[in-house]
This record gives structure tokens, C-alpha cells and sequence, in this order.
């Protein structure tokens, strides 16, 4: 019985610390919103925590007519999506040469290449800007692009040869005696194997280069090109007396990265699990 009361005082605990922690997570978000619907009056003196008592959408007409936020979401949609797609598709090949083919140096390139997860962007900051402007890219949106696939290679990489080295080479081996190419074997045979750890390296790429601003500070100065990370900037220095326009322009910065992780968070909970399940 004594034990039956304790197990049940410490679930309680338990719980209590849970919920105050996603209450602690989650209220931030919440207020944002809240915010976004109030006057500066609200914000800062009558009703500062509490649920806004007149929904003001001019806040959200504000954030699009005046600081034409859609252009920054679209930008930032499009530099963060292509990112995902090519450095997925990069880091997938590049660990598959290196954890399942045997070849000279392989260890040595993949070493190499994680190093660059240990150089900071600040270093490299202006030998980029200089790349960039002898290759004519400046003010482009590959101007962040591809700084932003790359920044992102070391990492990825690293994350999917530790994948694809708990997959047993017996199921390669398999193929290869029913006649399958090592194309065949990588697209149909691994790539399906390791959905989980694409959703987990993709959670990760896009809200790096979503929310990236000092590498975009450089290299756009074009208006029309900027990303939101450096497009709220600019807007908080311009608007910085309207509260609730600001809060307008930060939650609608903040829906994309929401829904995909509502998107994959099924498959990242599979990745802590698929790799025993595969051994087994």
C-alpha cells in the first residue's frame, strides 16, 4: 500500500514537472499571438499577460502592406526549402559512399568533412562575401543558398553515416544477388530505411536556414531578396513604436517552422527507435 502511494505522489510530481515545462515552452508562442491582436496600450500597461480584448487584424494588414512580410516568407521559403531537398540529397550520397563502400581514404575524407562543423561562420565570413561577389552571385538568392548547404553538409552527414551503418549489409548483399545495381540498392533498398533520420536531418537543415541572419546580412542588401530573419530586423528598427504589428510579423514568421515540425515529428520519434528495430 505504502509502496502503491509513493509510485502515485512521484507519477503526480512527475506529471506537475512535465506540464509546467510545456507551459514554460508553449506560453512564449501564446503570448506572441496574444500580442499580435493588442494595441501598444495592451501590450505594456492594461493587459499585458492576459487574452486580448479586441482582436485588432489591422496589426496583421499592417505587417503585410507596410513591411510586405510575404515577400520575406516567400524568400524564406525558397531559400530554406532548396537547402533541405539539396543538401539531404548531397549528405545521403556522400555518407552512403563512405559507411558502405570500401575505398581509399574513405575515413579520412569523412573526417574532413565533419571538421567543418568546428568552423564558425564569422571566420569565414568575409572570404565568402568575397567568393561571392567574384562570382557575380551578390544579391541573389544563391547567395545564401549555397553558403547554407554547405554550412549544413558537416552535420547531415554525420547524422546519416551513423544511420547507415546500423543497417545490416545483408539486405545490400541480397539485392546484389538478385541483380540489383548499387543505384537500385540506394533508392529503393536504403533510402526507404532511413525516412526517420531524412525527417530528423530536415527539421534540423530548415530551421538552421530559416532562421540564419548574419550570412543574408552580408551578401542581400536588395530589399526584395531578404529573408525574414533579416527582413524583421530591419521592420523592428522601422516600426519599432507599433508592438503589435511586430508581434503580427514575428507570428507569422513563426508558422512555417511550426507546421513542419508538426509534419515530421512522427518520423523523428521513429528515428531514436528504428535503428534497434532494424538490427533486430
Amino acid at each position: 500500500m505504502i509502496n502503491k502511494v509513493k509510485n502515485i505522489c512521484l507519477k503526480a510530481i512527475l506529471y506537475v514537472i512535465l506540464a509546467a515545462f510545456s507551459f514554460a515552452s508553449v506560453y512564449p508562442l501564446i503570448w506572441m499571438a496574444f500580442n499580435s491582436l493588442k494595441n501598444n496600450d495592451e501590450i505594456f500597461s492594461t493587459n499585458v499577460y492576459g487574452f486580448p480584448t479586441h482582436f485588432r487584424f489591422e496589426n496583421y494588414v499592417n505587417a503585410v502592406t507596410q513591411f510586405d512580410i510575404l515577400s520575406f516568407f516567400k524568400n524564406s521559403i525558397i531559400v530554406s526549402a532548396t537547402t533541405v531537398v539539396f543538401t539531404i540529397l548531397i549528405a545521403m550520397m556522400f555518407s552512403y559512399a563512405t559507411a558502405r563502400m570500401k575505398w581509399k581514404l574513405s575515413n579520412m575524407v569523412r573526417t574532413y568533412a565533419i571538421l567543418g562543423m568546428f568552423i564558425p561562420v564569422q571566420i569565414i565570413i568575409i572570404p565568402l562575401a568575397i567568393l561571392v561577389r567574384d562570382l557575380r552571385l551578390q544579391n541573389t538568392l544563391l547567395s545564401v543558398i549555397i553558403p547554407y548547404i554547405v554550412f549544413n553538409l558537416s552535420f547531415t552527414s554525420m547524422v546519416f553515416y551513423a544511420y547507415f551503418r546500423s543497417i545490416p549489409y545483408e539486405m545490400e548483399e541480397s539485392a546484389a544477388i538478385d541483380g540489383a545495381s548499387i543505384y537500385r540498392c540506394f533508392f529503393l533498398i536504403i533510402m526507404p530505411l532511413v525516412k526517420p533520420a531524412v525527417a530528423s536531418a530536415s527539421i534540423f537543415v530548415f530551421l538552421n536556414a530559416w532562421n540564419e541572419l548574419f550570412t543574408a546580412l552580408v551578401v542581400i542588401s536588395n530589399n526584395k531578396l531578404k529573408t525574414l530573419p533579416l527582413g524583421l530586423a530591419y521592420f523592428q528598427g522601422q516600426f519599432a513604436t507599433d508592438w503589435g504589428a511586430s508581434a503580427a510579423a514575428m507570428t507569422i514568421a513563426s508558422i512555417a517552422p511550426i507546421v513542419i515540425y508538426l509534419l515530421f515529428s512522427k518520423q523523428v520519434e521513429k528515428a531514436l527507435t528504428i535503428g534497434a528495430a532494424v538490427k533486430g
